[in-house]
């Protein structure tokens, strides 16, 4: 066994894999960039190694840097995560070349099942179900125009190297598919140093299925049930779960044997995942292989109880598989959110900036969060937005939904926007809970984006029992102030009115002795039972014989409060004052409509317009790349161009100026 591995990755990745390692008795090494010089990832391994400057092209993708930190640390193998150099053919050869050992597949493999159009090949070969489109790199418009006239629209172009959802981008005519092919080469040479495309036939409605795939070096190779991934976001995978909903014991067993016909063809071992695309009567059609470890393969080991790196380590080493075929059991259901760093309510633009404030859930069983944030860490422009993953686990598939909903709620992540909230909507959405979903569903259940999620007769019952006990407790504590004079405190009423997002719900308040109050609204009774204390940003009780974590955040007049994916702004009032605040006027729209000032931290790929130039309402203006997607700036109304003071390939802060338009 190694005595040394060196983790050629970061953030939470990096951590969940040394975390294994020390619980083998095995030392780690840490890379890192100048970004990442503070970083979590850093002071959790044994020894840190630096790498090079922030761009990860200069450091996590630079092979000579990490061969330079692998000799001058002695390490014997490599881990390399998932993305940056974990499909890298040459970086797989270079380890071969050294005498270090890579925790993954054989060089060979890397390179045919890491390149998605050689995989298609052999899965062909292999007899696994394929996806139609071509089996070679699209060189040319005309020559993708001649694809799309055999397997007609919409098409998905896809980057042959890497993954996560990058360098993808589906069309549905000419004008889509001539751009897409443009962006996606672009955002592949970006993320990959490989900017080769291809172009596959596009499912409207499908679901996103893959098979977990173990073999050691003896030959020997397994399939560990599936994950259903089809919960997604431009081409990102956003929930996972363990196993689906949707398949039968046959079809299961089918896809999972056809999987490891594709790994016995290429002579794989190590970890994997072969990823199928399946149709609404479970047809299904390859994909592509992961010769890697996947993000989501926490849910696999829940479901399992197998733990993936470590098998990587030691069939890495030379051990066989210590379990077969019939061993594997799968035992209730698992979940996985993925926390971005990304603001659902601005267009899902990247968030940068400094983690002020990081709470993970306490005091719940079932609950596994890895990560690598931490208070007052940062989050940088360079890398990838995830910055979490929140696993949960339940008997079926309801509990470990209600677990990961109350998980969440009691997350706290300030400094930074991120999508809990958002996530928080999609887990309870009713069509989520029956299992109807396909890789479309946040295009067809947010189709205008996400502000929020609607308030229901539970929601709207949590707010007010939560907005009335905080303001209450404060109310008790400044009725205490007297207490030097008997008889003097303050009276605290009974009626209130409770204001959520401008709408006003009268309510009667009456104490509970039980450390809790009686609210009644409309005749219905709201029990609000809590030991929850001023201060505390986090509000947890039991309303309606229901526990619940309400996130608060104080604002001038009354706070804001997070649950269910719905932010909430509350004031509780007096009648009269209630009565009153009718009258007060309304704050005036303080948007300024001539300039467009930088949304996100990043660099500007490309400038769509010219100055003097007359722009139309949702024309597109500006590109900017930040945490390796390329983000689209459109014009929010008719106007002309007067000035751009910035240029291409120019680096850009967030509130920085980009344009002006005629007043």
């Amino acid at each position: 066994m190694f005595s040394k591995i060196l983790i050629a990755n970061r953030g939470e990745i990096a951590v969940r894999i040394m975390r294994t390692c020390r619980k083998m008795g095995i030392r780690t090494v840490a890379v890192y960039s100048e970004a990442d010089t503070n970083a979590y990832h850093v002071k959790e391994a044994d020894e840190a190694i630096y790498i090079g400057p922030s761009p990860s092209i200069k450091s996590y993708l630079n092979i000579d840097n990490i061969v330079s930190a692998i000799e001058h640390s002695g390490a014997e193998a490599v881990h390399p995560g998932y993305g940056f150099l974990s499909e890298n053919a040459e970086f797989a050869r270079r380890l071969d070349a050294e005498g270090v050992t890579l925790i993954g597949p054989s060089a060979e493999a890397v390179r045919l099942m890491g390149d998605k159009i050689e995989s298609k090949k052999i899965a062909v070969k292999a007899g696994v179900s394929s996806v139609p489109g071509t089996l070679g790199v699209i060189t040319s418009d005309d020559e993708a125009r001649k694809v799309v006239k055999e397997i007609g629209f919409p098409v998905m172009i896809k980057a042959a190297a890497g993954g996560g959802g990058k360098g993808m981008r589906v069309a549905r005519n000419e004008k889509e598919l001539i751009d897409g092919l443009k962006s996606s080469a672009n955002e592949a040479a970006s993320a990959f140093k490989d900017g080769r495309v291809f172009i596959e036939r596009f499912f409207e409605n499908p679901r996103h299925i893959e098979i977990q795939i173990l073999g050691d070096r003896q030959g020997n190779i397994l399939w560990l049930g599936e994950r259903e991934c089809s919960i997604q976001r431009r081409h990102q995978k956003v929930i996972e779960e363990a196993p689906s909903s949707f398949l039968d014991d046959k079809t299961r067993k089918k896809m999972g044997e056809q999987a490891v016909a594709l790994a016995k063809e290429v002579g794989y071992y190590s970890a994997g995942t072969v990823e199928f695309i399946m149709d609404e009567d479970k047809n299904f059609y390859f994909l592509e292989m992961n010769t890697r470890l996947q993000v989501e393969h926490r849910v696999t080991e829940l479901v399992t109880g197998i733990d993936l790196v470590e098998q990587m380590i030691r069939v890495a080493a030379g051990e066989p598989l210590a379990f077969t075929q019939k061993d594997i059991k799968l035992h209730g259901w698992a979940f996985e959110s993925r926390i971005y760093a990304e603001d659902p309510r601005r267009a899902f633009l990247p968030s940068t900036g400094r983690i002020t404030r990081y709470l993970e859930p306490e005091n719940m069983d079932n609950v596994l969060i890895d990560t690598a944030i931490f208070e007052g860490g940062e989050v940088s422009m360079f890398y990838d937005p995830m910055v979490a993953k929140v696993c949960t686990f339940g008997e079926t598939r309801d509990q470990a939904i209600e677990i990961m909903r109350e998980a969440l709620s009691a997350f706290i992540i300030e400094g930074i926007a991120h999508n809990a909230s958002f996530l928080e909507a999609i887990l309870g959405h009713p069509r989520f809970a029956r299992g109807d979903i396909s890789t479309n569903f946040i295009e067809q259940e947010y189709p205008g984006g996400f502000i929020g999620a609607e308030l229901t007769n539970e929601t709207t019952k949590i707010f007010l029992g939560a907005a009335v006990s905080i303001f209450l407790r404060d109310a008790e504590r400044a009725s205490r102030g007297n207490q030097q004079l008997p008889g003097r405190e303050r009276a605290i009423g009974a009626r209130w009115v409770v204001n959520i997002d401008g709408e006003d719900y009268p309510v009667y308040v009456r104490h509970d002795q039980d450390k809790g109050y009686f609210i009644t609204h409309n005749r219905k009774l709201i029990s609000v039972k809590t030991g929850w204390k001023l201060g505390r940003r986090l509000f947890q009780a039991t309303i309606n014989g229901k526990p619940v974590s309400v996130q608060i955040r104080h604002l001038e007049e009354g706070f804001l409060l997070t649950y269910g994916g719905a932010d909430v702004r509350v004031r509780v009032r007096t009648p009269r004052v209630a009565e009153l605040a009718q009258f007060m006027p309304r704050p005036k729209d303080q948007n300024k409509k001539d300039e467009l000032k930088a949304p996100i931290a990043g660099l500007v790929v490309s400038i769509r317009v010219k100055e003097g130039q007359e722009v139309k309402a949702g024309q597109e203006l500006m590109v900017i790349e930040a945490m390796k997607m390329e983000n689209v700036i459109y014009a929010d109304h008719d106007t002309a161009v007067t000035k751009i003071p910035v240029a291409e390939r120019e680096s850009v802060q967030v509130d920085q100026l980009l344009m002006q338009f005629a007043a």
